[in-house]
This record gives C-alpha cells, sequence and structure tokens, in this order.
C-alpha cells in the first residue's frame, strides 16, 4: 500500500514538473509578439513645433506628453542612479537576479503574501510595458519568460534606453527627456548630480515624490540615492558633498510648453489631415515665425488694446474688444509673427486667419494701384464733387448720393491727395470713370473672393482676414509681386528625415516694381501727413493705408517696412462699434508704429529705407516735385500754375519728349447705372479716418 502511494506522489511529482515544463515551454514561445514589441519600440511622441531659428514654440500630443532619449543622450550619472537603486547587477545578470529573487520569497514567505518583487530593471520595463502590477505567480513567471528572452534579443543600453523612456514621472511626463525638460526646463545633458538624483527618485512612486507638491521629500530621496552612489565608489567626495548641498529650482511647467498658442493651433488646423498622427508621430514642425518677433507682436498688440480701454474706462477683463497682428517678411511671404487675440486664455479663436471683416478704406490703394497701371499718375487730377448715381432695385429707381465726412468737397485733387486724405467721393468718381469692369478684372489677380461687382468696390465691402491682407499688401511691399503667407519651413519625421518643405510662392505679378513704388510713395504720405500719421516711426521708412469700416465697427492699419509687412486690426467679434471716433488711425496704427520701435531696438540693423527701382523718375508739375514712370507719366500742367524743370526732363514730357496726354475728369453730375449692376448695400460699408460715406 505504501508502495502505491509513493508511486503515485512519484508520478504526479513527474506529470506535474512536466506539465509545469510544458507550460513555461508554451509560454516561452507564446510571448513572441510581446518581446518583438519591445525590440520594434514605437511609442506615441509628442511633436515639437519650432521658430524659423529653432527655438522652442509648443508640443502637441494626445494622451500624454513623451520624449524619446537615446542612450547617448542619458548622462551617466541619471544611469548610475537607477542601476544603484533599481538593479546593482544590472550589467552582470541575464534579464533574472536568482538571488533578489530568493530574498524577495523569504520576505513574502515571512509575511504570508507578495510584498516583494525582486524585479530586475528588464523585469519592471516588461512590468510597466505590459503587465499589470499586481502580484500573481502567473504575472511572475510570464515576467521572468520575458526578461529572458529581451536579454537575448537586446543590449542592455537598449534595455535602459527603454526603460526610461517609459516609465513615468508625476505630472503627466512620461520619459527621462520630458521629465528633464518639464521640472527643470533643460535639456537632459545640462542636469546637475542633484538634478539627475531628483529624477531617479521620482519613478519609486511618483505622485508620492512629485517635486511640484512635495519637494523636501524628494530631496531627501534624491540625497539617498547620492548617497548609495558615494558607497559604491560611483562619486567622489567633493562631488557628493556638493551635490548634497544643492537645492534646484524646479518649474510648474504647462504640458505644451506654448509659447505661441495662436501659431501651434494653425499648424494643426492646417496639417492635421495630411498628418493624421500628427500628435503622436514625434516630429519636429519648424515654422517660418520669428519668436522674438511674435514676442513683440503679442505685448503690443495687448498694451495698445489696454491702452485704449484705459483711455475709455473699459475694464479688460469684462471688454469683448480685441485684436490681430501678422507680420510676414516682404520677399518670402514667410510669416513672422501672428497672433490671432489679446488673450489666449480668455478666447483661442484665431482672429489673424479666421474672421472675414471689411477692410473698408485699408483696400482703397488697389483701385489706386489699377488707375497708375491704366496712365494715371500720382499728380493726376480726380473728381472731388457730388455725384448722385441711379439704379433699379426691382424696377424701382434708387438714388446713391456718396458723400465725403467734412460735408464738402475740393472740386478737383491730385490721385496722391486722395489716397493720402483717403477722400471717398473722389475714389467712387475714380473708380466710375475707370470703368468697374476692369478694376474688377485687376483685382482679380488679387485671389479674392466675392469681389463686388458694383462701385462699392471703392470702399472695400469685401470681407477678408488680416493673414489675407498681408498677403494682398505683398504687391506693394513686394515689388508688384504678390507672395504667398508661408507658416511652415519644414516638417522633419523622429528618424530625422525631411518628409515635408516649401518653397516661396509667388501667386501673382500685379504689377511692375517701377508702378509698385509709384504706390509707395503715396503710402509714406499717408503716414508723414495723412490718415496714418500714428504710424510714423523715427529712423525707419514706412509706407502704409488706415481703415475704418461704417460706424467704427472695424479699425486697421494695413503698412510695410523696406523687410516687412505688418498689419493690425481691431474690433468687437460680434460686430458692434469699437466706439465713437475708433478709426484705424486711432486705434491700430499705434501698434503698428510699436511694433516698429521696438524692432529697430532688437534689429538696430534692419534695413530701414526703400530702394526706388529703375524706371522711376522725379519732375516738376505746377511747382510740386512729382514721381512718374513710362507707364504713368506726368500729366499737362494746369496753365495757370508756374511750371518748374527737374534736370532734363521738362515737365508734361517723358524721357523720351514724347508729349503726354491729359486725362480729363468726367464731369457730369448725376450717373445712370442700368447695365446689370448691383446697387450699392442698403448700409454704409466705409468711413475712413476723415471720410465717410452717406446714402
Amino acid at each position: 500500500m505504501i508502495h502505491k502511494i509513493i508511486k503515485f506522489f512519484v508520478v504526479s511529482a513527474i506529470l506535474g514538473a512536466a506539465f509545469l515544463i510544458g507550460m513555461f515551454a508554451y509560454a516561452y514561445y507564446a510571448v513572441d509578439s510581446d518581446v518583438k514589441r519591445l525590440i520594434n519600440y514605437t511609442p506615441d511622441l509628442s511633436t515639437e513645433i519650432l521658430d524659423r531659428n529653432g527655438k522652442h514654440l509648443g508640443y502637441i500630443f494626445k494622451k500624454h506628453h513623451r520624449l524619446y532619449a537615446n542612450y547617448n543622450e542619458i548622462p551617466v550619472s541619471i544611469i548610475e542612479g537607477v542601476v544603484a537603486m533599481e538593479d546593482t547587477k544590472f550589467f552582470e545578470h541575464s534579464g533574472v537576479n536568482p538571488d533578489a529573487i530568493l530574498r524577495a520569497i523569504i520576505k513574502d514567505i515571512k509575511a504570508r503574501r507578495f510584498v516583494e518583487g525582486g524585479s530586475t530593471i528588464t523585469q519592471q520595463l516588461i512590468k510597466n510595458m505590459f503587465l499589470s502590477r499586481k502580484k500573481k505567480l502567473s504575472r511572475k513567471i510570464k515576467e521572468i519568460i520575458l526578461a529572458l528572452k529581451l536579454e537575448n534579443k537586446l543590449s542592455k543600453e537598449q534595455i535602459l534606453e527603454r526603460y526610461l523612456n517609459i516609465i513615468a514621472y508625476g505630472n503627466n511626463y512620461l520619459g527621462i527627456k520630458t521629465a528633464a525638460e518639464g521640472y527643470f526646463r533643460k535639456p537632459l545633458h545640462e542636469l546637475t548630480l542633484k538634478e539627475s538624483a531628483i529624477l531617479v527618485a521620482i519613478p519609486n512612486a511618483p505622485s508620492y515624490y512629485n517635486p511640484l507638491r512635495h519637494y523636501d521629500r524628494v530631496i531627501k530621496r534624491a540625497n539617498l540615492i547620492l548617497n548609495r552612489l558615494y558607497k559604491l565608489g560611483w562619486l567622489t567626495k567633493s562631488e557628493y558633498d556638493a551635490a548634497i548641498k544643492e537645492r534646484p529650482k524646479v518649474y510648474k511647467t504647462t504640458l505644451a510648453q506654448n509659447n505661441a498658442p495662436y501659431i501651434v493651433d494653425e499648424v494643426v488646423r492646417r496639417f492635421k489631415k495630411r498628418f493624421p498622427d500628427l500628435k503622436v508621430g514625434g516630429y519636429k514642425i519648424y515654422t517660418t515665425i520669428d519668436l522674438e518677433k511674435q514676442k513683440i507682436a503679442r505685448e503690443v498688440l495687448k498694451s495698445n488694446l489696454m491702452k485704449l480701454l484705459d483711455s475709455r474706462g473699459e475694464d479688460i477683463n469684462s471688454s469683448d474688444l480685441n485684436g490681430a497682428i501678422v507680420a510676414t517678411e516682404n520677399k518670402t511671404g514667410d510669416i513672422l509673427a501672428l497672433v490671432g487675440g489679446v488673450d489666449y486664455k480668455k478666447s483661442s479663436f484665431n482672429r489673424a486667419t479666421m474672421i472675414q471683416r471689411q477692410p473698408g478704406s485699408a483696400f482703397k490703394p488697389f483701385v489706386y494701384q489699377t488707375a497708375l497701371d491704366n496712365g494715371y499718375n500720382p499728380a493726376t487730377k480726380l473728381t472731388d464733387l457730388a455725384r448722385t448715381f441711379k439704379y433699379k432695385v426691382n424696377g424701382k429707381e434708387k438714388v446713391w448720393a456718396p458723400q465725403n465726412y467734412e460735408r464738402n468737397f475740393k472740386g478737383f485733387i491730385t490721385l496722391r491727395e486722395a489716397l493720402v486724405h483717403s477722400r471717398n467721393v473722389a475714389t467712387v468718381n475714380l473708380v466710375y470713370d475707370l470703368g468697374l469692369q476692369k478694376i474688377r478684372k485687376r483685382l482679380a489677380l488679387l485671389d479674392v473672393k466675392n469681389i463686388p461687382n458694383d462701385l462699392s468696390i471703392s470702399l472695400g465691402n469685401l470681407a477678408l482676414s488680416p493673414l489675407k491682407m498681408a498677403q494682398i499688401y505683398t504687391v506693394f511691399s513686394n515689388s508688384g509681386h504678390m507672395i504667398e503667407p508661408r507658416l511652415v519651413g519644414k516638417i522633419v519625421s523622429k528618424q530625422n528625415s525631411v518628409i515635408f518643405e516649401t518653397r516661396p510662392k509667388e501667386i501673382a505679378n500685379f504689377t511692375k516694381p517701377e508702378q509698385a513704388y509709384l504706390m509707395t510713395s503715396i503710402l509714406q504720405d499717408v503716414i508723414k501727413r495723412g490718415t496714418g500719421k500714428n504710424a510714423a516711426v523715427e529712423g525707419i521708412e514706412l509706407a502704409g493705408k488706415t481703415g475704418t469700416t461704417n460706424n467704427y465697427i472695424d479699425a486697421w492699419f494695413c503698412g510695410y517696412s523696406p523687410t516687412i509687412t505688418t498689419i493690425v486690426w481691431y474690433g468687437r467679434d460680434k460686430y458692434k462699434p469699437i466706439f465713437k471716433g475708433a478709426t484705424g488711425g486711432k486705434v491700430a496704427a499705434p501698434a503698428f508704429a510699436k511694433f516698429y520701435r521696438k524692432l529697430l531696438i532688437t534689429e538696430p540693423n534692419i534695413e530701414r529705407k526703400f530702394t526706388k527701382p529703375k524706371g522711376v523718375m522725379s519732375g516738376y508739375i505746377n511747382g510740386k516735385r512729382e514721381l512718374y514712370t513710362k507707364a504713368s507719366p506726368l500729366p499737362k500742367s494746369d496753365p495757370n500754375e508756374d511750371l518748374y524743370e527737374s534736370g532734363s526732363n521738362i515737365p508734361g514730357q517723358d524721357e523720351n519728349n514724347d508729349t503726354l496726354e491729359t486725362i480729363s475728369p468726367v464731369d457730369s453730375n448725376i450717373i445712370e447705372i442700368y447695365d446689370n449692376n448691383q446697387p450699392p448695400p442698403k448700409k454704409p460699408l466705409d468711413n475712413s479716418d476723415d471720410v465717410e460715406v452717406l446714402f
């Protein structure tokens, strides 16, 4: 009987051992997929957005913020700290430490429960990657199997690299590189010994040792780590003493570390369809933004608004007045600064790219440029006399009689003076004299939608964003060539290869350089002595135009220096008046000027004078010096005014001494419009700084 019992137990033991060996063997080969995931480890990584000089703008990510650090990026102090505290024999064992397991088993038996796991760094990596944190025998067996297999596939350095990029460091930081930049705002190679020790301490209990909430607690843990390194002989006495005394500054950093939130949002909006993994792909997106100019733009937009509100006794916290500013490089179209509102936290809506508002008189230069390109000269006389325009709506006759703000008329005024002082009536008459369809055909080159098919085109009756205004103003700032605004220069993958790249793109050749310079000279006068005097900055030549829409709904200043185009807009999101008298010259122009004043401080060597192209000449007409070109010759002098010569150029003649033809203005008082023209809108469309339209 006893013999049978012994035989039973022996057989059972053999079968049990065979079963365990079989299960172990099955498990060993069944976990191949898990091992492959660690070998080909591709975690979700945050994408970084940078400025044109590689300066950080912000991070975007899906759930967790994680940056990846290659092994050679990780400081020796961190490697030694982790090994000293977590697995001293890491570089000696094959994934499992039998001595540690035996010690853990003894402690578990004494406690009659699982209290210690005896896990190596390899096992901890596996546990963090695949397994639950519950201490079960089945989990432990699988952990050991995975560790043994992993050690056969990866080097110790590769295992440590994955381990330090997987573990959590609190504050939603995943990975050692993320934690270093988040807590200390430093790259890994700049960490001190104490900072390294703090990062080694945190993963043991990320919440308990969170340096933002429990600074002294994590410092104590870091000191223990330093002491351990010293006892192992991995730190000298002087290194240890200096590190123990150090109390590093810890920063409360936002996860995105966003220095330009409107830029970051715009990048995501533009590229999320092209790159579906944009937030997890670990890309580096190099924008055209200049971080310093972005900061200047943000500051001037807000400080100017605060000054406006303060003068009105309006509280900035409750006010719905907002603004936008865009600055682009003339020759390339590169967006150097783009701010979509005065306070991103209060409103993330990007007014620089997403609003569509009437530009008012800021659009007039395009009408006047068309006139210059059709034989007009800055000295050409325009009609500033009242005209009544008749049209029909549903068979009923209507009347439109635009008037100037001063309720007066100059009779005849030069093209230059009409634009410098933003005379509405002269502009409307100019459009009529030139021909509406001729102007619409030319303006179609601007790539602008919904250009009006009536005389309201004279007054900027169309909807454009500040960014679009920056685009079309390159017609003047870039010698007649309109350039597409460019936000992103290139996108680099996590494998460090360029996967997307752009180049400056010309959209249209709107006019010739010499013709564009005529407009620049007029727009310079707008700032020197016209409606844009508040935009003047000593020490740099600037050109630009004010724009104010009816009832002071929108206030614009659109202008440029020899190198940079800048658009400023202020208004209320609900299309309510800013306040009475809130013109572009009073509201937007000061911010424009402040932007360039600060720019001269940060970039004293910036180009300051416009370059006159070939083909631009000057002469005297009626006693005044004026520019002219072959396409825009000087008009004949008024015989009642004095005539002066300039060099060999005779007034009233071009450089070839060909007689110039006088352009006579139309002088009728009532104009009937029946040729399928749409009637002017029911409400006034534009108020320049000096004039308004009345119907």
